[in-house]
C-alpha cells in the first residue's frame, strides 16, 4: 500500500545547502537525518564505542560526542578504531565549548577521526579571544576538510551580542519586547558566525546551524525566522526537553510544526532518559515522528486500539507489544535483506467494532475477540480475509504469518 504524503511535505521544503558528513548526506534533497548524543564519560573508551554502536543500530545516522577534556580528545581516535572493529560506520561529531581550540590543535588523530565538529559561539571564547578561538577551529576544519555546525543555545549566548542588541533597541521609536530582542541575538550569533566562517574560507556546503532554546513557541519562532534569512542546512532540537513524555510531547508539538513547514534537515529529541533507561529511545522518538509525519520509513510501525470497555482482555495490548518488539528486533536483519520492508504497515485490533476496517487498512492486520465475542481472530493481508485463528497459539501463528509476509512480498536485495 502506498504511503500518502504529508500536506505540502515535498513543495514546501525549504531550500538549503546540502552538507556530507561521512556517507552522510544533510540538506538539498536528501532525507531529514536522525542524530543522537552519548551521556559516557568520552575519555572511558569501551563505553563510549559500546554506547555509540547501541544508538547506531537503533537507527542514529550521526552519533555526538563530548570532547571537553585532554583525556576525551585523546579517547577519540580509539573510539573510531573500535566502531571499525565492529562494524559500525557512524560518522562521530566532537561537541567542544570553551577549549574545543586547544584539544584539535593538541590531538590531531581527534580532528582526524572526527565526521563534524560542532562549535558553539557563546562559549567558543570571551573578549579579545573570541575571533582567535573561532577562527582556529574553522581553519583546523578547513585544514581536514570537516564540516561544522554551529550551534547556538539560549543558556550560553553571547552576552556582549545581546548586550549590544539591547542597546540597539532601547534606540528604537518602537521597541521590540524582550523575548524578539532575545530571537534576534541567538539569529544573529549564527549568522554572524556563520558569515564569519566564510571569511575564513569555509564553503556553505560545510555549515549546519542551530539555534537551541527549550520552549516550543519560542524554538518555532527562532527556526522560522533563520530559515527565511538564510539557506543553511539546519539542524532542529530543543536544547531541553525533558524527561518521559512531557520531553517527548514538547519535542514533537515543536518539530511537528517546523517539519510540516518544510524547515529542518536533521533533527535530535533531547530527551532526559531515568535512571537506567537505555539512550536509544531518544533515537525511537525522532524516528517514529518522522515516520508518522510520512517524511520517512525506519521500521514497519503497528497501529492498535486503545482499549475500552468492550476489550477487558489485555491479550490484544500483549499481542500489539509482542509484534512491535519481533519487529524491531528483526529490523537489523530485515533492512539488510528485503528492499522496501520499513514500509510495511501493521493492525493489532482489539474488537469487532474497528477491528476489521483497521485490519484491511493494513499490509497485515489481526482483529481479536473483545469481550464476549466469538473467540476468534480474523487476519487480514493486504485487505483480504485470509485466515481465522484460534486457540491459545495465536501470537505465534500471527508473527510465523508477518515472517512468512516480510519473506514473500519483499524483494532481496542485491537479487
Amino acid at each position: 500500500m502506498s504511503a500518502v504524503a504529508p500536506i505540502g511535505s515535498t513543495a514546501a521544503r525549504h531550500p538549503t545547502c546540502a552538507v556530507r558528513i561521512g556517507r552522510v548526506r544533510i540538506g538539498g534533497s536528501a532525507p531529514i537525518v536522525v542524530q543522537s548524543m552519548t551521556n559516557t564519560d568520552t575519555a572511558d573508551v569501551a563505553g563510549t564505542a559500546q554506547q555509540v554502536a547501541e544508538l547506531a543500530r537503533a537507527g542514529s545516522e550521526l552519533v555526538r560526542i563530548t570532547v571537553n577534556t585532554p583525556e576525551a580528545a585523546a579517547a577519540v581516535p580509539r573510539i573510531r578504531e573500535r566502531l571499525d572493529m565492529m562494524g559500525v560506520e557512524v560518522p562521530l561529531i566532537g561537541d567542544f565549548h570553551y577549549n574545543g581550540h586547544q584539544l584539535l590543535a593538541a590531538e590531531p588523530a581527534c580532528a582526524v577521526a572526527l565526521a563534524k565538529y560542532r562549535i558553539n559561539p557563546g562559549n567558543v571564547g570571551f573578549g579579545r579571544k573570541r575571533g582567535t578561538q573561532f577562527s582556529a577551529i574553522i581553519e583546523t576544519a578547513l585544514r581536514h576538510d570537516k564540516p561544522v555546525r554551529i550551534g547556538v543555545n539560549w543558556g550560553s549566548l553571547d552576552q556582549a551580542l545581546l548586550a549590544r542588541l539591547m542597546d540597539e533597541n532601547h534606540a528604537r521609536e518602537s521597541p521590540w519586547d524582550a523575548a524578539a530582542v532575545g530571537r534576534e541575538a541567538l539569529i544573529r550569533s549564527a549568522l554572524d558566525s556563520a558569515a564569519r566562517a566564510e571569511e575564513l574560507g569555509m564553503a556553505r556546503d560545510h555549515i549546519i546551524l542551530s539555534c537551541k532554546v527549550s520552549g516550543v513557541q519560542e524554538l518555532i519562532a527562532v527556526y522560522r525566522d533563520l530559515a527565511a534569512r538564510s539557506d543553511y542546512a539546519l539542524h532542529l532540537g530543543l536544547t531541553e526537553a525533558g524527561m518521559g513524555s512531557k520531553g517527548i510531547v514538547a519535542s514533537t508539538a515543536a518539530l511537528a510544526v517546523l517539519l510540516q513547514e518544510g524547515i529542518g534537515d536533521t533533527i535530535r529529541i533531547s530527551l532526559t532518559p531515568a535512571p537506567g533507561e537505555s539512550r536509544t529511545r531518544e533515537v525511537i522518538v525522532a524516528q517514529e515522528l518522522l515516520q508518522t509525519m510520512g517524511l520517512r520509513a525506519f521500521t514497519p510501525l503497528v497501529t492498535a486500539c486503545p482499549g475500552c470497555g468492550r476489550t477487558t482482555s489485555s491479550f490484544f495490548q500483549e499481542l500489539a507489544q509482542r509484534v512491535q518488539e519481533h519487529v524491531r528486533a528483526r529490523m537489523p536483519e530485515w533492512r539488510l535483506q528485503y528492499d522496501g520492508v520499513e514500509n510495511l504497515t501493521l493492525a493489532v485490533m482489539g474488537c469487532v467494532v474497528n477491528g476489521p476496517g483497521e485490519s484491511r487498512h493494513a499490509n497485515l492486520g489481526i482483529s481479536l475477540p473483545g469481550t464476549g465475542e466469538t473467540p476468534a481472530a480474523p487476519v487480514f493481508v493486504d485487505g483480504e480475509k485470509t485466515v481465522t485463528l484460534r486457540g491459545a497459539g495465536i501470537a505465534d501463528e500471527f508473527i510465523g504469518i508477518l515472517e512468512d509476509y516480510v519473506a514473500t512480498r519483499y524483494s532481496q536485495r542485491g537479487g
